[in-house]
């Protein structure tokens, strides 16, 4: 069971959240909070797997309760919910490596799966944000890191890719692992489909 807490200052919002979230076998609300201290007394409280927190409620805000809840390692899955579509807060979120960026307009099914994903281990952010973000992110990769990539994205083996480029194997493995290390996954086929996803290849 996925349980949630809910910060959310505006009534009727609050109140579809958690009548929606409830239909879910695999969900249970624990606790709504309108304001940022009793959100942040009912996370400390009752240890949810999942907060959802609004940015502009009253008292603490969202990123503020985000902030917190990083700093003390809090095993919580933090999902900010939103209208504002800021450049600056997406990239607090970002920094502080929250799990969801989510604009209030999306459908239900899209938090919902959202929920599953973060709990999965993804990170969910709205598309519409996400462009927000990756106009305003720097591309951390080389050109040659960049070329490796396209290259692997494109199907080709590592022995493929060092003849194409007139490079060693092990000068490929290389330029890969350093994308992999830059791009924060785990595995060659995740650094080519976030370099993808962000128009850098």
């Amino acid at each position: 069971m996925i349980r949630i807490v809910i910060a959310e200052d505006q009534q009727m919002l609050r109140g579809a959240f958690k009548s929606l979230l409830s239909f879910e076998e695999d969900m249970e609300v624990v606790a709504e909070a309108e304001d940022g201290e009793a959100a942040w007394e009912a996370i400390l409280r009752l240890k949810p797997d999942v907060c959802l927190l609004d940015i502009e409620i009253p008292g603490l805000r969202g990123l503020e309760i985000a902030e917190r809840l990083k700093r003390a390692g809090s095993p919580a899955k933090v999902m900010i919910v939103t209208t504002f579509a800021r450049p600056g807060y997406l990239q607090k979120a970002m920094d502080l490596k929250l799990e969801g960026y989510l604009l209030k307009d999306e459908p239900i099914e899209f938090l919902i799966d959202a929920i599953r994903r973060v709990m999965g281990g993804d990170r969910v952010i709205s598309k519409d944000l996400a462009e927000v973000l990756f106009m305003n992110e720097d591309n951390p990769l080389t050109e040659r890191e960049t070329e490796v990539l396209r290259l692997s994205h494109a199907g080709r083996t590592t022995r493929e890719i060092a003849e194409t480029l007139y490079l060693t194997e092990g000068t490929v493995r290389n330029y890969l692992s350093l994308a992999i290390q830059k791009l924060e996954v785990e595995t060659r086929q995740q650094a080519t489909e976030r370099a993808k996803e962000r128009g850098w290849i």
